[in-house]
């Protein structure tokens, strides 16, 4: 059993959080406070949910 139950519910896909992540840090010009960087924060422990289910699911196929 995993550590850190997955949630319940849909999940987006890792790709998507990522390129929101990458889109908000180029947005900022790389600098991040206040809201940017809580939302940074939420996004971050979303991609890593996200990672996990795809792991779990066998979903995520490792760069060769």
């Amino acid at each position: 059993m995993s550590p850190t139950p997955l949630p319940r519910g849909p999940v987006r896909p890792s790709v998507v959080v990522n390129a929101e992540i990458r889109a908000l840090i180029r947005s900022m010009g790389g600098w991040l406070y206040g809201e940017s960087r809580a939302r940074y924060e939420v996004l971050v422990a979303e991609w890593a949910t996200a990672t996990a289910a795809e792991r779990a699911c066998g979903e995520i196929v490792e760069a060769a």
